[in-house]
C-alpha cells in the first residue's frame, strides 16, 4: 500500500499552532488569575507546540460559575424553538469547519483524520438531535381527582452545568454534554482534559459565531484538583455530567451527593463480543477488529473480550489474527492509517504494563504488542496492536480496562457459559454477540448486563439513541437520547384549581 500524505494537514499547522489561549467566561476570552499556562503538543510530533493553555485555579471556576448562573436567568425564559435554532447554526458550523477541527482533533489526540472528521461529523449529528428536543420538552396532562380540577407536570431546567470531558474524544463529548443542557435551557461551565483541550478553544468560538449568548457557555481549562474538584463543589452548580474513569466517577459521585446535586456519569468498560457461530468468519473479524482498535482502543465502548465457543475459536482466532496484521500504524496524516498513536507516553506506559501482566498470568501473545520508536515512530506514543489468546476469565486482562489497542480471546465450554463470561466483570456498558440464531441472541439481549447491547455488529452507537452503562459503567441518566430531560430537567406538578 502507497503512504498518502496528508499535506494539508501538515500545512495547516504550521501555520496555526504555539498559539495563547485563554479561558472563555463570559463571552470573554480571559487569562487565569494564576498566570500560568501550560504547554500541549503533537501527538505525533512530541516537540510540536500546539498551544498553550491556562493553568486555572478556583477563583477561575468562581468567576465561570457565577457567568454562568447569572445568565440562565435570561436563558431559561429563551423559548425552546428558539434555542433548538441556536443549536441547529452550531451543528451547521461544525460541518463547514470538519476539516480544520479534525486537524486540531488528530494532532491533539491522535486519531487518523478519517477517524477525527467521523467525530466531528457525528458531533453536529448529535447536535441536531438536541436542537429538535428544544422543540419537544414534554409534559403530562392528567385528569383531576376533583371537579373543577386541573393537573399537568412540566420540565424546568435545572441551572449550572458542569461538564467534565475525558481526552479521547474531544470534540463528540463535549458537544454531548453541551448541547442537551442547551436545549433544555441550562447553562455550562465546561472543563476539557488538560491532554486535549485545543479543539475545546474552537468550539467555544464556534458557539458565539452561532448566537449563544455571553455566559451561557463557559470555559475553564486545568487540572482535576485546581479546577474540577471545586466544579464539582460548588453549591451553584446543580449537576455533574462526567466522563471518565470509574474511580473518578465514584469519587465525583459521592461529593455531589453531599449536597444533592444530580449526576451523570459515564464511565469505564471492558466489553465483550460474545461469537456463538457465523456464516462469514471474515465479517465477525472485521467488526471485532474495527470496534477493538478505533481510538487506538483508547474508547470506553472498545470491544477488548472476545468470548468464542470452542469449536468456532480456532477459526476465528485465524481470522481476528489475518485482519490485525493488514493495519496500519501511523500519523494522523499519513491517509492510508488504520491506527493512531496513543494520546502520550504515560498512556503507552500503563498498556505495556498490562502487556507484562498479562504474560506473567499465562496468556500468549499471539501478535502485536511491539512498541514502535524508530523512524516516523520516534515522534510519538505507537505500539503494534496485540492479540491475547489463552486468556481465562479471572486474569486481570480480562477483567480490568486497558484503555489500549489489546484484544483478548476466551474460550467458552457453551453458549450458557459464554453469557456468565460476558457478564462476569464489575462494568456493564457494552456488548456484541454475533450469531444467526434468533433464539440466542434474543436471550443475549435479555440477558446481557449492559447498557447497549449489539447483536451481528459491532459497538458502535447512533446519534439519537441513549448512550450508557450498568454497574459500574456508569450512573444517571443516560446521555444523547430522550433520557437526558431526565438529567437536565427537574419535573414539577400543577394543580389549578377554576
Amino acid at each position: 500500500m502507497i503512504s498518502m500524505i496528508n499535506t494539508d494537514m501538515l500545512a495547516w499547522l504550521d501555520k496555526n499552532v504555539e498559539k495563547s489561549y485563554g479561558n472563555f467566561i463570559n463571552g470573554e476570552w480571559t487569562e487565569s488569575s494564576s498566570g500560568k499556562t501550560f504547554p500541549i503538543y503533537n501527538a505525533a510530533k512530541k516537540n510540536q507546540i500546539l498551544g498553550f493553555f491556562q493553568d486555572s485555579n478556583e477563583k477561575d471556576v468562581e468567576l465561570a460559575v457565577e457567568a454562568a448562573h447569572q445568565a440562565f436567568k435570561s436563558w431559561a425564559k429563551v423559548p425552546g424553538p428558539d434555542r433548538g435554532v441556536i443549536i441547529y447554526r452550531f451543528a451547521d458550523l461544525l460541518e463547514k469547519n470538519v476539516d480544520e477541527l479534525s486537524y486540531m482533533l488528530s494532532a491533539e489526540q491522535g486519531k487518523s483524520i478519517a477517524e477525527s472528521k467521523g467525530e466531528v461529523l457525528r458531533a453536529a449529528k448529535e447536535a441536531r438531535f438536541c436542537a429538535g428536543e428544544a422543540f419537544r420538552i414534554e409534559g403530562d396532562t392528567l385528569p383531576g381527582e376533583r371537579e373543577n380540577l386541573y393537573s399537568s407536570t412540566i420540565r424546568q431546567p435545572i441551572g449550572v452545568i458542569a461538564a467534565i470531558a475525558p481526552w479521547n474524544f474531544p470534540v463528540v463529548t463535549p458537544v454531548r454534554k453541551i448541547a442537551p443542557a442547551l436545549a433544555y435551557g441550562c447553562t455550562v461551565v465546561y472543563k476539557p482534559a488538560s491532554a486535549t483541550p485545543w479543539t475545546s478553544a474552537r468550539i467555544m468560538e464556534l458557539l458565539t459565531e452561532a448566537k449563544v449568548p455571553k455566559g451561557v457557555v463557559n470555559l475553564v481549562v486545568g487540572g482535576g484538583s485546581k479546577v474540577g474538584n471545586p466544579l464539582v463543589e460548588h453549591p451553584l452548580v446543580r449537576g455533574i455530567s462526567f466522563t471518565g474513569s470509574t474511580k473518578l466517577g465514584i469519587e465525583i459521585n459521592e461529593k455531589a451527593a453531599r449536597r444533592l446535586a444530580k449526576t451523570q456519569l459515564e464511565l469505564g468498560g471492558k466489553n465483550p463480543a460474545v461469537v456463538l457461530d457465523y456464516d462469514n468468519v471474515e465479517y465477525v473479524a472485521k467488526q471485532i477488529v474495527s470496534a477493538a482498535f478505533a481510538c487506538s482502543g483508547q474508547r470506553c465502548t472498545s470491544i477488548s473480550r472476545v468470548i468464542v465457543v470452542k469449536d468456532k475459536k480456532q477459526e476465528l482466532t485465524d481470522a481476528l489474527l489475518q485482519e490485525i496484521k493488514q493495519m496500519k500504524v501511523g500519523p494522523a496524516w499519513e491517509s492510508n492509517i488504520s491506527m493512531g498513536p496513543l494520546v502520550n507516553q504515560q498512556q503507552l506506559d500503563s498498556v505495556q504494563e498490562y502487556l507484562k501482566i498479562g504474560i506473567n498470568e499465562g496468556v500468549r501473545l499471539r501478535y502485536g504488542g511491539e512498541i514502535l520508536s524508530t523512524g516516523i515512530f520516534a515522534d510519538g506514543a505507537y505500539m503494534q496492536p496485540a492479540l491475547l489468546d489463552s486468556v481465562t476469565p479471572q486474569m486481570r486482562v480480562a477483567t480490568e480496562e486497558i484503555f489500549g489497542p489489546v484484544l483478548c480471546v476466551i474460550e467458552a465450554e457453551d453458549v450458557e457459559s459464554a453469557f456468565q463470561i460476558a457478564n462476569s466483570v464489575s462494568y456493564g456498558l457494552a456488548a456484541s454477540i454475533f450469531t444467526d440464531q434468533f433464539g440466542a441472541a434474543h436471550q443475549f439481549v435479555q440477558d446481557a448486563e449492559v447498557g447497549m447491547v449489539h447483536v451481528n455488529h459491532g459497538t458502535a452507537s447512533a446519534a439519537h439513541m441513549s448512550f450508557g452503562g450498568w454497574k459500574q459503567s456508569g450512573f444517571g441518566s443516560f446521555s444523547i437520547g430522550k433520557s437526558n430531560s431526565e438529567f437536565f430537567t427537574d419535573l414539577k406538578a400543577v394543580y389549578y384549581q377554576y
